[in-house]
């Protein structure tokens, strides 16, 4: 169970700094994507419990991020003095003006975020915000196509796909369509899409490159 003695506002529950189980089809295309860019300075947006960030880290990569979930940035924090690459992580969300208080990066990072956010535009706006000029942003969520939807329909599997019974869940389903649409309302252009975790048709999640 998580350590309810760490305040946690926000909702989203940690129960430790360990990675969640996405990063076994997430991190390496999102890490091949990033060597691919030659930066090494990236920011986070919804770093949670800083599992990525510290993986980034000790690959070399400067990296600053934030998280609304004070459980989440206290596991993360609880790592550093285990740690000679330390990324900063600290309390914050895309509602805030993040980029008046980080600056711009060439890179924007945000794994499986979007699916919980209440107000996508604003989030898209501190993406866009938080980029500088020419910089990628690349974005996470589960992928979700007519094939997939309807083969999760037959086969009974749309009431625990739909986390209707999780607290603080996926409370928006994205589309490769709409996706693109949140971020082109802000002049991102998006590069690349990449589905991953199973066959494209079916896919576990998607990772969208946009560039300013």
């Amino acid at each position: 169970m998580a350590n309810n003695k760490i305040s946690d506002p926000s909702g989203y529950r940690f129960e430790d700094n360990r990675a969640a189980h996405t990063h076994a089809y997430l991190w390496r295309p999102v890490t091949n994507i990033l060597s691919s860019k030659n930066c090494d300075k990236v920011f986070e947006l919804g770093c949670g419990n800083g599992a990525f960030a510290f993986e980034l880290a000790a690959q070399g990569y400067k990296v600053t991020g934030v998280d609304p979930s004070n459980e989440g940035i206290a596991h993360a924090n609880s790592q550093l003095k285990q740690s000679s690459k330390r990324p900063l992580l600290q309390l914050g969300s895309a509602y805030d003006d993040l980029a008046s208080t980080y600056g711009q990066f060439p890179i924007v990072v945000s794994l499986e975020v979007v699916e919980h956010v209440y107000f996508p535009r604003k989030y898209a706006k501190c993406v866009h915000d938080l980029l500088e000029p020419g910089g990628t942003a690349i974005i996470t969520t589960p992928y979700h196509g007519y094939a997939k939807n309807l083969a999760l329909a037959v086969s009974g599997k749309l009431d625990s796909h739909f986390t209707a019974l999780w607290d603080h869940g996926h409370i928006k389903f994205w589309s490769v369509k709409t996706l693109k649409t949140l971020f082109a309302e802000q002049g991102l252009r998006c590069q690349k899409v990449h589905r991953v975790g199973r066959m494209a048709t079916f896919a576990k999640s998607m990772i969208l490159e946009f560039q300013k």
